[in-house]
């Protein structure tokens, strides 16, 4: 007996400017998938800068590559680029702030003043309370549509442990207890 495919949608756009799907309907379907919260910081010469990223991944771990997605309009995707080093935070559940910070347009140039940070293997800022770091050094750059998709070799390796900081239908939230 043969397996039945399953049911998939093909509702059909009503759009007629050759994009298939509406950007408020996709980030509304984006909406349901939860994802932890990072921060992406990099170094160009004395330039350091940094920016809350939820499309991050693990690539292979033989050899450890990780991706990030960057907006092209970013100020932190310009310091990637021209650096060729990128860190990834994992913000931990009480790290809320720190996200919001890192996210918010305003005072961009002024994220690093008065936090804790050192210099990783790659000359990347290391934000020093992360439950986890990921110190990587750029070895291919893709684009797509409007983000550069950045792919990392992981250099140099930090851990805290403890609770991710996750975001979900537009709110911050935690692992729930089992």
């Amino acid at each position: 007996m043969r397996p039945t495919s399953p049911k998939i949608s093909r509702r059909s756009s009503t759009r007629t400017d050759g994009v298939p799907v509406a950007a408020e309907q996709f980030k509304d379907a984006l909406r349901e998938w939860a994802s932890g919260v990072t921060i992406v910081t990099s170094r160009h010469g004395e330039r350091v800068h940094g920016m809350t990223v939820s499309s991050f991944a693990s690539v292979s771990l033989e050899p450890p590559l990780v991706l990030v997605c960057a907006d092209k309009d970013s100020n932190t995707h310009g310091v990637i680029a021209e650096g060729g080093v990128f860190a990834v935070h994992v913000l931990g559940r009480d790290q809320e702030a720190l996200s919001n910070l890192f996210a918010s347009k305003a005072d961009e140039e002024r994220r690093f003043d008065g936090l804790a940070w050192e210099v990783g293997a790659t000359g990347a800022p290391i934000l020093v309370d992360a439950v986890a770091v990921l110190d990587c050094r750029v070895t291919s750059a893709h684009d797509a549509g409007d983000h550069v998709i950045y792919v990392g070799a992981v250099e140099q390796v930090q851990r805290r442990g403890g609770e991710p900081l996750l975001y979900h239908r537009g709110h911050y939230t935690g692992v729930a207890e089992g």
